[in-house]
């Protein structure tokens, strides 16, 4: 079975800890990891914490050169994707394909021309929040927030995102944000690693209404492996994670589910600690009556549309 996770926050110790590298390193992602668990395509998230960085611009793009230059070491394995037909090259040349995103829409500083620059550089998904606000909008992680939504140059950075062709993402972004966002964007968008509030209720999760909404809108959600977004435990359980996927089924429908792990984002105890145990999720699947379409969908033909609409 072919596999595509929507996020993973590998970068971040790449760029703190020069000695490892992307081949082989005690992260959840690598190479080898990835090749075992039979990857199409890593998305790498360009993650940036506001409250320690004082120029999110200059740490973001000196991430963007950890990722590039990574690239360049491991270009018999791996190799970066902007679209649909890279990924197919990608998958050709016996390559996994790797998205380069932005989590954190900060590191844009207010401006569309930063924007525009990171696409040039190669970046294909911006997260619009991370926990902090900034001048796109509000995170989701206190209810004063939760109201409101994008400003006016948020809403600029949908209608460019749409002009350029990239993916939007919700994750960590307020309730209204959201829904901000279901209606001014002209082309599906994504919760890249976000679980369902009605199973788990946590602000970060989608809720009924916006899991709805979402598929309307053809966009996909990427089941989080964190544990404390799947059950408030720290274990992150396969169990929990089918229980999150028959829910969001049920609400939205097979089209709408996607992986997006959020590997050496996650401070918990995995069951799955690294795609190499994917076929744990699997199997469970198979034995909840999931069928064999239905879990490609899951694993990696529903990001696949994405990527043909957005990209």
């Amino acid at each position: 079975m072919k596999i595509i996770d929507l996020h993973c926050d590998t970068i971040l110790h790449l760029m703190d800890q020069p000695h490892l590298n992307l081949y082989h390193n005690n992260l959840s992602v690598d190479i080898e990891k990835l090749q075992a668990g039979n990857a199409l395509a890593q998305f790498f998230a360009l993650y940036i914490d506001l409250a320690k960085q004082e120029n999110p611009l200059q740490y973001c793009l000196s991430m963007v050169d950890v990722f590039h230059r990574e690239m360049k070491i491991q270009q018999p394995y791996i190799a970066l994707a902007q679209n649909y037909q890279d990924l197919l090259f990608n998958q050709q040349a016996g390559k996994i394909s790797a998205f380069l995103t932005i989590e954190e829409g900060g590191a844009l500083q207010g401006r569309l021309e930063n924007l525009r620059n990171f696409y040039r550089l190669g970046v294909r998904l911006l997260t619009l929040t991370w926990n902090y606000p900034n001048e796109i909008g509000y995170p989701n992680v206190e209810e004063r927030y939760g109201v409101q939504g994008l400003t006016d140059f948020g809403k600029e950075v949908v209608a460019q995102m749409n002009h350029l062709g990239m993916i939007i993402d919700v994750s960590h972004l307020s309730d209204q944000g959201f829904y901000d966002v279901a209606a001014l964007s002209n082309k599906p968008f994504v919760a890249s690693h976000s679980n369902a509030r009605a199973i788990r209720g946590h602000r970060r999760n989608l809720t009924d209404d916006m899991i709805t909404l979402l598929a309307q809108k053809d966009g996909i959600m990427g089941i989080n492996f964190s544990g404390n977004f799947l059950a408030g435990s720290n274990w992150s359980k396969v169990d929990d994670m089918v229980r999150h996927i028959k829910h969001v089924v049920k609400i939205g429908g097979i089209d709408v589910v996607a992986l997006g792990t959020d590997f050496d984002g996650i401070e918990y105890q995995l069951e799955i600690s690294h795609l190499g145990n994917i076929d744990k999720l699997i199997n469970a699947l198979v034995c909840n009556g999931f069928t064999t379409g239905d879990i490609e969908k899951i694993c990696y033909k529903n990001a696949i549309r994405i990527i043909k609409e957005c990209l």
